[in-house]
């Protein structure tokens, strides 16, 4: 049974940190290129950063260049994403991803707010 599990959302202040985890499970997690999207109210889904299966290779959307970081560990099939400096329009629920050729995979969300 497939799963991706994210964890580590919650309520922070502007100007504070948080770091989400994607612990994976049921597929081979060490092939899949990983990503993190975010969907904010009434927005569309968008790829926040993205990692390449060996983690060889990052990309950041500009929104988030030089304060989020993401990377993974395949020992551990997990995915993190350090969030620094954030902003109110960073509020969003953020979702994991997982690609390898045709098949994709989504978790279910953890809720971040960005608020004082």
């Amino acid at each position: 049974q497939v799963q991706l599990v994210e964890s580590g959302g919650g309520l922070v202040q502007p100007g504070g940190s948080l770091r989400l985890s994607c612990a994976a499970s049921g597929f081979t997690f060490s092939i899949y290129d990983m990503s993190w999207y975010r969907q904010a109210p009434e927005k569309e889904r968008e790829l926040v950063a993205s990692i390449t299966s060996t983690g060889g290779s990052t990309n950041y959307a500009d929104s988030v260049k030089g304060r989020f970081a993401i990377r993974r560990d395949n020992a551990k099939n997990t995915m993190y994403l350090q969030m620094s400096s954030l902003k109110p329009e960073d509020t969003a629920v953020y979702y994991c991803h997982a690609v390898f050729r045709s098949l994709v995979y989504w978790g279910q969300g953890t809720q971040v707010t960005v608020s004082s």
